[in-house]
C-alpha cells in the first residue's frame, strides 16, 4: 500500500517556525530562512517595490508580494517573492492564498532548498506559465535570470557579486546587486 498524498491539513499542522509546500502530493517543509536569506529577500523586495509596485520613481504596473501562498492546481507553493502585472491582478484579494499564477517569481536559494527550488518548483512554475523566474543565492552572491521559452526555462543572465543589474521583467531600472548582500 502506497503512501497517502499530503493534504492542506498537513500544511496547517506544521509548527509556526516551518514553511510548508505541497508539490505533486508530497509535503515539503523547511525551517524559516536564515537571516542572510531573509535579508536578501527583503532588500530585493525593497529595490523593486518603489519603482514597480508603488510607481513613485519608476514605471509602476506591478503587485509584488513577499512569500505569497500560491494554490496552483494541486500544488501549494510559497515563493520568496512574486509579482503580478496589475492588468492581471488589479487588486490583492482578501484571501489567504492566490490561485492566479504570478508573472514573475523569485526564490532565494539556501543549501536546504536549492535542489527543490531548481528541480521541483521550476517545472511547476513552467507548467503554470510563469514567464520570468529569478534565483538568488546569497551564499555565492548571484542572481540567475530565467525566461520561459515554450515549456522550459532559458537562462538569460547570471549576475554576480557587485554587478550593476538590469534584468527582465524589471529592466526599466538597474540596481547594484551588492545591495542584496549588504550589512
Amino acid at each position: 500500500m502506497g503512501k497517502r498524498p499530503a493534504t492542506y491539513a498537513d500544511l496547517e499542522d506544521l509548527p509556526p517556525h516551518m514553511v510548508g509546500e505541497l508539490i505533486a502530493g508530497e509535503l515539503h517543509a523547511s525551517p524559516r530562512p536564515a537571516l542572510p536569506h531573509a535579508r536578501a529577500s527583503s532588500r530585493l523586495g525593497g529595490v523593486l517595490m518603489g519603482p514597480f509596485d508603488l510607481g513613485g520613481s519608476g514605471p509602476g504596473g506591478w503587485v509584488i508580494l513577499d512569500e505569497p501562498e500560491l494554490h496552483l492546481r494541486e500544488d501549494v507553493l510559497v515563493p520568496d517573492l512574486a509579482g503580478w502585472r496589475r492588468e492581471r491582478l488589479p487588486e490583492v484579494p482578501r484571501a489567504a492564498a492566490l490561485t492566479l499564477a504570478p508573472d514573475w517569481a523569485c526564490e532565494i536559494l539556501s543549501p536546504s532548498t536549492e535542489a527543490r527550488d531548481r528541480s521541483i518548483k521550476l517545472p511547476v512554475y513552467a507548467r503554470e506559465g510563469i514567464q520570468d523566474v529569478w534565483l538568488v543565492d546569497p551564499d555565492v552572491r548571484t542572481l540567475e535570470v530565467f525566461r520561459l521559452t515554450g515549456t522550459n526555462y532559458t537562462l538569460l543572465a547570471t549576475h554576480a557579486g557587485e554587478a550593476l543589474v538590469r534584468a527582465e521583467p524589471f529592466d526599466a531600472i538597474d540596481f547594484k546587486l551588492s545591495l542584496l548582500w549588504g550589512g
